[in-house]
């Protein structure tokens, strides 16, 4: 009990530092780092008071990247009604869940409550979660079941699978995972893989059917509706091989671009990876069978080859909400099997010099990330709000129920009951085909796109003129540069334009954005 106080009240009491900050420069209206989590919400609100699962109230649209998230909000919206800041507070409940599951975890490998603390501490701010917290998005409710389903299976390997409790909380989590996140799959694959190698046949494949049957009866329902298995961010941002041709090609260009160019990778999975071999090896060196190395080390084979698959058909980016799930995940793997290193920190770095280097690095990695993290949490919250924010209220104030084309839909979708079409795929299935496997905006892009805004009677579009990248529709006439302040570490640009589509609305649409009360931070150049 002591060493999850200790360990709340430091994590905590650096969040509510961070929200005050954050609040500090938003005029005190509190603001999401990432706009993706206002598509969580306007698809959570629209599913909770018109029964539509879509980012407007007028049309389904599979735009959330975790069914089960979007579900939970919509459930909270129900109940309690719309307020923005049930994503943060279920935030902060899920990872003060999370910290009871890792102060228990981590209490079955130390007996001093300041080792506990210590390893609790390593593993929320290795995966960054003060940032996961504000960002308002599924990643702590994910990491939270990936702690619970590992405790449990600690527990059940523990008791020789005799513990039935911990067996089904094992196999519970793995049925909501996958529609938590989909890049959960990669976990059942390497954990049926793992069972596999040391014959557990039944084990294998029941964490198949509980992993992907859910996710199969998702695909069932969404292909209908959207003609797509899976959810239009995972269609679009998916790395996907095209089969008619060229296989190893795509394979070797995947790896390059995916693995060996890309610097994140390095600095996420390296050294947990050096610790993971250096660590199988040393039981390599005992003379012990392959099974039984496997076996002594399953949940470190399993968590490398989820990095390694992650790595190679997800996405890793500098916030580090995608991997915080591996994050933590590894950090529970290993900090067991280092229980010397927090309590005899020199004498082990004396004996392993090896897997000492790559905790030191893992340390340094640690110190980057939270600089990195600072930087995120005191501009991005300021950048949302300056532009999405902003634009949701011009669109709330003048264009409330209007049709409008845009790029980033989640402010303004969730603020107002606007008419979307999104050229960039993620809330209009029509414009999806254009955007898959990285593709540019080209010709035939640029015809559908003004096509269906004239057949459609769209009136205007807010967008990144560089996102449309010289294929912006030739009867869009700009109206107004909007460019925010300071830094910008979130926004796809710092600056957009307001384009008028129906040209009876242009002058009035001049004239609204002259006459809207914006940020002082953010500069609206009039276009004559």
């Amino acid at each position: 009990m002591k060493s999850f106080l200790i360990t709340a009240a430091i994590f905590f009491g650096i969040c509510f530092i961070y929200i005050l900050i954050m609040l500090s420069t938003t005029e005190h209206y509190f603001t999401y780092l990432l706009d993706d989590a206002y598509i969580h919400m306007a698809i959570a609100k629209n599913f909770a008071v018109h029964g539509i699962w879509g980012m407007t109230r007028y049309a389904f649209s599979s735009s959330s990247s975790s069914p089960v998230f979007t579900l939970i909000l919509s459930a909270l919206i129900f109940l309690f009604g719309d307020h923005a800041l049930i994503p943060l507070i279920f935030n902060l409940v899920s990872v003060g869940l999370l910290i009871v599951i890792l102060n228990k975890y981590y209490s079955l490998f130390f007996n001093q409550n300041r080792s506990i603390v210590w390893a609790c501490l390593f593993s929320l701010f290795f995966a960054v979660l003060h940032v996961q917290i504000v960002t308002g998005m599924e990643h702590i409710l994910q990491t939270l079941m990936i702690a619970i389903n590992m405790y449990c299976f600690k527990k059940w390997s523990d008791s020789e699978g005799k513990d039935r409790i911990s067996q089904y909380g094992f196999y519970f989590t793995l049925l909501s995972l996958g529609l938590i996140r989909f890049e959960s799959m990669f976990y059942f694959v390497s954990l049926a893989f793992v069972f596999m190698l040391i014959r557990k046949w039944k084990d294998s494949a029941l964490v198949l059917v509980c992993g992907f049957v859910p996710i199969f009866l998702f695909g069932y329902i969404n292909y209908p509706k959207s003609g797509y298995f899976f959810p239009n961010s995972v269609i679009a941002k998916g790395s996907l091989i095209d089969f008619s041709g060229g296989i190893p090609r795509q394979i070797i260009d995947l790896v390059l671009k995916k693995v060996i160019l890309n610097t994140s990778f390095y600095k996420i999975g390296l050294f947990p990876l050096v610790i993971s071999m250096v660590l199988l090896y040393k039981d390599y060196q005992k003379k012990l069978s392959f099974q039984k190395i496997i076996a002594n080390n399953f949940l470190i084979v399993a968590w490398n080859s989820t990095f390694i698959l992650h790595s190679l058909f997800g996405e890793i980016k500098g916030q580090f909400r995608y991997e915080a799930y591996l994050l933590v995940a590894f950090a529970m793997v290993l900090i067991p099997k280092l229980t010397s290193f927090f309590t005899q920190p020199l004498q082990f770095f004396r004996t392993e010099r090896i897997i000492g280097i790559s905790i030191l690095a893992n340390v340094l990695l640690l110190v980057y990330k939270s600089g990195h993290a600072h930087i995120l949490i005191t501009n991005g919250s300021a950048n949302i709000y300056e532009q999405q924010i902003q634009s949701a209220r011009f669109l709330k104030k003048y264009y409330n129920s209007s049709k409008v084309v845009a790029n980033d839909i989640g402010a303004i979708c969730y603020f107002t009951d606007i008419h979307l079409l999104d050229f960039m795929g993620l809330g209009s299935k029509e414009m999806l085909p254009f955007r898959t496997k990285d593709k540019r905006p080209d010709d035939q892009f640029e015809n559908f796109l003004t096509r269906s805004a004239v057949e459609n009677q769209y009136q205007l579009a807010i967008a990144y003129e560089e996102w449309l990248d010289g294929h912006t529709p030739k009867n869009w006439k700009k109206v107004a540069y909007l460019e925010v302040g300071g830094k910008n570490v979130v926004l796809g640009e710092k600056h957009l334009f307001i384009y008028s589509i129906n040209p009876e609305i242009h002058n009035s649409l001049q004239q609204n954005i002259r006459n809207f009360n914006w940020n002082k931070n953010v500069k609206v150049t009039i276009i004559e």
